[in-house]
């Protein structure tokens, strides 16, 4: 095998004459169509030498359409090899008659069409939820009309990990929460000779939004990641097709022992998250303002409303509890058979479960205000 070479001698037409030795085929090129190209850059081929040229393929005659231009080569240039000519030809004629590549659009086309694909997956999102939502209810029905088939290990397995094992975080972080509020309450309060009214604030702030709302946030970020995570790497281990395969129904197995699970932890994590918001409130105000933790408590126990602000709080938690685990185990069912596809669906459900409890927490605020609660 010969290597492909060439050289362009100038006309006295004021064109290029290309002379051809080696074999131009994708063998023998190497990268001597890209030098062709450069060297023939805004010049005209009038004429060409076929003498020494060896082996040709549709590799060289490509080579050498793209160098010559939308020209083309001189109509005589194959008579010395007119096999070669029928192959340029061949070639010649697809890449002509190929279409031309598609106008680039402008900037305001490309943003119209990503909110058009935004709006798209949107509304591919909202239909594959609801028919998860659909089984999801099939599947509830018969584990009700059939409890001899709940897994109870299942269960307090997934109360234990999705539930106990999230307490300290839930304390101390409710804690915090608490002790934030009644610091910017006693700061701003006290400058209009209102301070004592710190302890109602942080009452009614601890008892109605902050716990739950932290505590399902939390849960979101621990917990619906965790059920998208394991019941992806089943997915891709192709686990839950083995359950169909053996007889075991995936949401009965996988799905409703995470959302009991949820729903039984949720409301009494949330009641830790109250009980430590409050004690992170009682301290600062009996750092800050001099109230006592007896002064703090009669406050609390005294205004008829509390336990109305108590209720709107664990209404909530149940409603949460079945958004975070249906969010993170729906999102698991979806992952496909690569790692790439499990790290967007176990983001996809930490995003989903938060933006889903501030919006419920929003319906629910004006729910609320209109029932005058």
């Amino acid at each position: 095998m010969q290597t492909a070479d060439f050289d362009i001698a100038e006309r006295d037409d004021g064109g290029a004459s290309l002379r051809l030795t080696g074999d131009w085929t994708t063998a023998g090129m190497d990268r001597r169509a890209q030098r062709l190209d450069r060297a023939l850059a805004g010049r005209r081929i009038t004429g060409i030498d076929l003498t020494d040229m060896g082996r040709f393929d549709t590799s060289g005659a490509l080579a050498l359409f793209l160098a010559g231009g939308r020209d083309g080569l001189p109509a005589d240039a194959w008579a010395a090899r007119p096999e070669a000519g029928r192959l340029y030809a061949m070639v010649e004629t697809l890449e002509r008659e190929s279409g031309t590549p598609p106008r680039r659009s402008d900037a305001f086309t490309r943003a119209f069409a990503k909110v058009g694909r935004g709006v798209y997956d949107i509304i591919g999102e909202m239909m594959l939820s609801l028919a998860f939502l659909g089984r999801l209810i099939v599947a509830t029905g018969s584990a009700l009309k059939h409890p001899g088939r709940i897994r109870w290990p299942a269960w307090f397995s997934q109360a234990e990990r999705a539930g106990l094992d999230a307490i300290p975080i839930i304390a101390t972080t409710n804690f915090f929460i608490g002790a934030v509020i009644a610091f910017l309450g006693a700061n701003l309060l006290t400058q209009f000779g209102a301070g004592v009214f710190t302890v109602q604030l942080v009452a009614v702030s601890v008892l109605r939004e902050f716990a739950v709302v932290i505590t399902s946030v939390l849960l979101a970020g621990r917990s619906a990641s965790s059920f998208a995570a394991e019941i992806g790497s089943m997915r891709m281990n192709q686990e839950v097709d083995a359950m169909q395969v053996m007889g075991v129904n995936p949401f009965q197995a996988l799905v409703i022992p995470r959302l009991a699970a949820m729903l039984v932890m949720l409301p009494l994590l949330t009641f830790v998250g109250i009980l430590s918001g409050l004690l992170g409130g009682m301290l600062v105000t009996w750092s800050e303002l001099n109230y006592g933790p007896s002064f703090f408590i009669q406050r609390v126990i005294e205004d008829p409303k509390m336990d109305v602000h108590l209720l709107v709080g664990m209404l909530k938690a149940p409603v949460f509890a079945i958004v975070v685990a249906a969010i993170g185990c729906r999102q698991g069912l979806a992952v496909a058979g690569d790692v790439e596809s499990l790290g967007s669906r176990v983001t996809a459900a930490v995003v989903q479960a938060i933006f889903a409890i501030i919006f419920l927490d929003a319906v629910f605020a004006m729910i609320f205000l209109e029932l005058n609660l």
